[in-house]
């Protein structure tokens, strides 16, 4: 399941900062392994401290955590909508992601010119915001042209139906609303509206890069930000890009976790980062453990039994018999497989089974 997060931003906000910080990750996440697809494109583990939990059970010949893809998306000016600057391969590059993190500078530094002259991250927000705004409303006044016109014509009552949606989605956009910011109520229409891959309304992560005193607590700029956020469904993360870059530059796991205590913090704003977008894209992780792996698979919440074994392979989905799950929490008490059987905690689930997050699977099937 191949998911990407977009990294955007003006320029000088540190998002580039961040990025390189994520293409370190694997110093803080037990040695699990990162890899470069080209110089702007990442594929980060997914923290998860279970799977060290399980391996240490286990013992299995080697551990594979589940993964993001994160992409640092070329620099954004005004009129990028327009074709300014790198504006096409901009927004090119974000209509293929799933979901946009977004960096907002929250620090004032005289050596670091920002682009606009003043720190103002709820204007770099709108400038950004804007400019998808535009190319969303372009997307959109010209469906309505053509569905309108099948819809008044062949009396497709579908096409009327879409028109309603993409009306509600012009008057939104028109207001300077982003398209995530209109709910729909109907199955139909939600269908629909995601159908139209619309660029505001994608789930998007603001992220708030600090300097290293507001890391812990965020300042006066950070609650601007969040007061901004209030009426959209959007979530919003305190990071310091420039501390981050220092921690992931220590050797040892024991420094960077000398270094998070000195600055007030339980977890580093990269771990966090990165569960937050996995959370974002409305994913969780199922496990499996045996002698060969202890290994994280991603799902999409609320998945069925079934779904999850296509995760594996294709044949486990077609041939799906029942699910053998056994609870995270169960198999560290327990401290074995044949223990928790023998504790009587182990479940056999059928085709109706939604999966819940860390559990522990074994799928039969028969094809």
């Amino acid at each position: 399941m191949a998911l990407k997060c977009g990294i955007v931003g003006l320029p000088n906000v540190g998002k580039s900062t961040l990025f390189n910080c994520l293409s370190n990750a694997k110093a803080q996440s037990a040695n699990f392994p990162f890899c470069t697809i080209e110089p702007n494109v990442g594929v980060i583990t997914v923290p998860d401290g279970r799977l060290n939990q399980l391996a240490e059970l286990v013992h299995p010949e080697k551990i594979v955590p589940t993964t993001v893809e994160i992409v640092d998306i070329a620099g954004l000016v005004k009129g990028a909508s327009k074709g300014e600057g790198l504006g096409n391969k901009f927004l090119a590059n974000i209509r293929e992601t799933d979901a946009i993190i977004h960096v907002l500078r929250c620090f004032d530094d005289p050596n670091v010119v920002h682009v606009d002259g003043r720190i103002d991250p709820v204007r770099d927000r709108e400038i950004i915001d804007t400019e998808l705004q535009i190319k969303d409303l372009e997307t959109v006044e010209s469906r309505i042209a053509k569905v309108r016109k099948q819809a008044q014509t062949g009396g497709d009552k579908q096409a009327k139906q879409m028109c309603e949606v993409l009306v509600r989605y012009r008057e939104a956009l028109e207001q300077g609303r982003n398209a995530r910011t209109v709910a729909f109520e109907t199955k139909d229409e939600q269908k629909m509206a995601r159908e139209l891959f619309l660029l505001t309304n994608k789930p998007v992560l603001y992220v708030c890069n600090v300097d290293e005193a507001s890391a812990a607590s965020g300042n006066a700029f950070v609650d601007r930000v969040r007061e901004s956020l209030s009426s959209e469904q959007a979530e919003m993360l305190i990071v310091a890009a420039g501390t981050e870059s220092e921690i992931a530059e220590l050797d040892t796991f024991e420094e960077r976790e000398m270094f998070l205590r000195e600055a007030g913090l339980e977890e580093s704003g990269v771990n966090r980062l990165i569960k937050t977008a996995y959370k974002l894209l409305d994913l969780e992780t199922f496990l499996t453990a045996g002698p060969q792996e202890v290994r994280a698979w991603t799902y999409r919440r609320g998945s069925r039994a079934p779904q999850c074994a296509g995760v594996i392979h294709s044949d486990f989905e077609k041939g799906f018999i029942r699910a053998e799950v056994i609870r995270y929490d169960d198999y560290v008490l327990y401290g074995s497989e044949a223990a928790v059987k023998e504790a009587g905690k182990m479940n056999v689930e059928g085709k109706d089974y939604v999966v819940q997050d860390g559990d522990i699977m074994h799928f039969r099937f028969n094809v």
